[in-house]
């Protein structure tokens, strides 16, 4: 009798726990546009999260990426009382206000892609997880250098997030060049920036390599170097991937893309919150141990050659390189989950 009893009772509280994570409803917030390919393959991931948890993930960001408009799906976030929060932080200033007044309701927020992990504790959220911007474009300033490249343009297409010019910076550094003066402000429409990019490298013959800090920049830079006779005799790299500039790596035309793993980016951040939830804690760092060894998370790292990085202060995503030698590994996925 007392072993059916401790039965009904381990199943009643097994039914709870299931319900609890099934009724469980988090939100992702960012300060994407629309038009932004890189967020698709953050979408994915999401998606597969809440698929292997159980649970369901409102994805809202202003259309057209303005960052007043994040502000307000960040207040209806705080109005609605979402189990979990997701949110980049865009600027620091601007997410401050409406970040703490979440955090400040209880609600577990963790940060991703765009920050640092020091701005992420400033904020009360939890973790950070994302790639550090400085590091990825010193490291792919230490491989131009090594290409005997000393001067280059950076061509900014998110001037509006801070986080972004520490990518210029890296980069810079590295390779002893003066960022501020290397770096493009180019837009974000495809015309404008590689009007942009040509009238600058005609006034800048000697300019030895371009970066782009994504494929919003990367394929109309390409299009200028094109116009100007420069491909193939210009240094080429740029961040993140599509299927555009995979063939671009593979025909030698850019030397490689710096990886940030944005599938991971979407995943972790949902498969953690969702852990947390069922197992009524906020634990982080048995959050990050119990997803390490999940084996559906496990699964889909094999499957699609991905290395997320656990560390004491967050999860580190990139950066990765994709170059001729390895594109095709990932050319599969490009534009999905890589």
């Amino acid at each position: 009798m007392r072993r059916v009893a401790r039965l009904t009772a381990a199943w009643a509280v097994l039914a709870f726990s299931l319900h609890a994570v099934a009724d469980t409803r988090f939100v992702v917030v960012t300060h994407a546009p629309d038009a932004d390919p890189f967020w698709n393959v953050v979408k994915s991931g999401i998606r597969d999260a809440e698929k292997d948890f159980g649970v369901a993930a409102d994805y809202r960001n202003p259309p057209n990426g303005d960052l007043a408009d994040m502000t307000h799906l960040l207040d209806q976030a705080g109005a609605r009382r979402y189990d979990g929060v997701a949110t980049t932080i865009a600027d620091l200033d601007v997410v401050k206000r409406p970040v703490k007044a979440i955090v400040a309701k209880g609600v577990p927020v963790i940060t991703f892609n765009s920050g640092t992990a020091k701005q992420s504790d400033e904020l009360g959220a939890l973790l950070h997880v994302g790639q550090p911007e400085y590091e990825a474009g010193k490291e792919a300033g230490q491989r131009a250098k090594a290409a005997g490249v000393n001067s280059f343009l950076c061509v900014n297409n998110n001037v509006t997030n801070p986080e972004s010019f520490e990518r210029c910076r890296g980069f810079a550094e590295a390779i002893g060049a003066d960022f501020r003066k290397s770096t493009l402000d180019s837009g974000n429409d495809p015309t404008e920036v590689e009007s942009r990019v040509f009238a600058t490298l005609h006034k800048r013959p000697g300019t030895q390599a371009v970066l782009t800090l994504g494929p919003t920049s990367a394929v109309p830079a390409l299009r200028a170097v094109q116009k100007l006779g420069l491909t193939g005799k210009i240094y080429f790299a740029t961040f993140d991937l599509t299927p555009e500039v995979d063939k671009a790596i593979e025909g030698g035309t850019v030397a490689f893309a710096i990886d940030q793993q944005p599938y991971l980016q979407g995943y972790i951040p949902i498969a953690l919150l969702a852990i947390m939830k069922r197992d009524n804690s906020r634990d982080v760092g048995n959050a990050c141990a119990t997803l390490a060894a999940d084996p559906k998370f496990k699964q889909r790292l094999a499957t699609y050659g991905l290395t997320p990085h656990f560390g004491p202060r967050g999860v580190d995503t990139g950066p990765g390189f994709v170059t001729r030698e390895n594109v095709r590994l990932v050319e599969k996925y490009a534009g999905q989950y890589r």
